[in-house]
């Protein structure tokens, strides 16, 4: 175990944030070095000109990384992904029942980010009802659970693309036809899976769409919304009438270039990563699952649909805490599926949400890498923590 101490940490929390790609940092150079660098992009003037002109450029491959059939007008670009939920969530809802007064109920997961849970409040101080739709045992949300909660007074329904802590991937294509069948918009936070899994919002049928840069190797404080054409939507931030209209505030071109620069170097492979990341995944799941402490959150892994490279698992009889301080030692940077606050654990309320008992619960691991990993750090991964979960 001491030998971690002097190695270079392994992360494998990648599922939180993501080291910045070559492509990225090339594009914030060559951003500071040009005659652009500092120019507001919706001044008047030739530099501003330029520099509106190169935005533009950025959000076209922004829009392709959504679908081939995306606009570059659909694409929303804000500060990051909690912004884009919050504009969406909001925003969303209060157009639909701007259109239609009767729709004031909105239609959210149990298991999705804080990005969105936290901003229910917001949504019932401003009247609407809001009702959360339950996942299987596996993590998944039925589309036959959401069917029973639909109605003619829906204003929205938004389920996550893939769930932060399970990497489970959700039904969108069948959730969001359900929802459309009460002429209801649906949005989906894609902000975990996006550029891990195949997404094309066309194809998926949604009518909004969040993501975030720092997920896939570009700047934090980047993100977009795709919002397709003629869906109504009330702003969050008002004065200056940028994104048109749709989202105020002087448009950071550094950042955006950076996250186009990541997702056009992404958006050509996803499927062919999927597929060799699933494989490193799969190993880890039955190395570690072999131990009879240890378990998969969702059940049978084999048998869920979740993202490649993020392994949920539960051990017996530990808790987070203990297990992340031991890896941490070790040279292993993994995250909790349960919040730490000062010193003690809640546990997860994705997992909770499942009908994980609290016990196990509170022994939650993510591990997430992407194609950048080293498959002899799993290895040794997997064998630091069979070790520190001990003879069963």
């Amino acid at each position: 175990m001491t030998a971690g101490q002097n190695r270079i940490p392994v992360n494998l929390d990648y599922a939180a944030s993501t080291p910045m790609r070559a492509e990225a940092l090339l594009a914030q150079r060559e951003y500071d070095d040009s005659e652009l660098a500092g120019v507001n992009p919706n001044s008047l003037h030739s530099l501003g000109r330029k520099a509106a002109a190169r935005l533009e450029v950025a959000r076209r491959e922004i829009a392709r990384s959504f679908g081939a059939r995306v606009r570059p007008s659909e694409i929303v670009l804000t500060n990051g992904g909690t912004e884009a939920n919050q504009l969406a969530l909001l925003g969303l809802a209060e157009g639909a029942r701007q259109r239609d007064r009767k729709r004031n109920r909105v239609i959210v997961s149990a298991i999705e980010h804080d990005s969105i849970l936290d901003n229910l409040p917001l949504l019932r101080a401003a009247g609407f009802t809001v009702d959360l739709v339950q996942p299987c045992r596996m993590g998944y949300i039925e589309p036959a659970t959401l069917v029973e909660l639909l109605g003619d007074d829906v204003a929205l329904v938004s389920i996550m693309v893939a769930n932060n802590e399970t990497g489970v991937v959700q039904p969108i294509r069948e959730l969001a036809a359900a929802t459309h069948t009460v002429g209801a918009p649906f949005h989906t936070d894609a902000i975990q899976g996006y550029l891990h899994i195949p997404l094309d919002v066309t194809e998926l049928g949604v009518d909004a769409m969040s993501v975030a840069a720092h997920k896939i190797g570009g700047p934090v404080a980047s993100g977009a919304l795709y919002l397709k054409s003629r869906t109504p939507l009330r702003p969050r931030i008002f004065g200056g009438g940028q994104e048109a209209g749709r989202r105020a505030g002087t448009q950071d071109l550094r950042t955006q270039l950076a996250f186009a620069a990541a997702a056009s170097s992404l958006t050509p492979h996803v499927a062919q990563e999927r597929a060799k990341l699933q494989a490193l995944s799969d190993k880890l799941y039955a190395t570690l699952t072999a131990h009879p402490r240890i378990h998969a959150t969702m059940g049978d892994y084999a048998q869920a649909d979740r993202l490649p490279g993020m392994v949920s698992i539960y051990v017996d009889g530990m808790d987070s805490e203990e297990l992340i301080v031991k890896l941490d030692a070790a040279g292993f940077e993994v995250s909790a599926g349960s919040a730490c606050s000062s010193g003690s654990m809640d546990p997860s309320h994705v997992l909770s949400a499942m009908g994980i008992g609290r016990e196990q619960a509170l022994g939650a691991l993510r591990i997430s890498f992407d194609d950048r990993v080293n498959p002899d750090d799993l290895d040794e991964f997997a064998q630091t923590l069979l070790s520190i979960a001990g003879a069963a």
